[in-house]
């Protein structure tokens, strides 16, 4: 299991995920951050962005805050890897 910030953007045009943000992967999602939905497609988009099942990411704290912690469940090589490559692009 590898943990890392992410700073959210909510009510982007599309949803991305990439670059940084004070240290934190950045992460655009369409969805507004309302009734959670903005954390639950964070979530989405970065189980995907990752290649892992939903279930396999979540936030662990900030649910509420545009910079959260996620913990994402996995083989900890490979993910790490994928991490510094989303970090490094823009």
């Amino acid at each position: 299991m590898i943990r890392f910030s992410v700073r959210v953007h909510p009510g982007s045009p599309t949803s991305s995920v990439g670059g940084t943000y004070d240290g934190a992967l950045q992460v655009r999602v369409r969805a507004r951050a309302i009734d959670h939905a903005a954390t639950n497609e964070v979530c989405a988009v970065l189980a995907d962005a990752f290649d892992v099942r939903p279930g396999a990411v979540q936030c662990v704290r900030g649910a509420r805050s545009r910079t959260k912690l996620i913990a994402i469940e996995g083989n900890d090589d490979v993910l790490t890897a994928q991490l510094s490559t989303l970090l490094s692009s823009t």
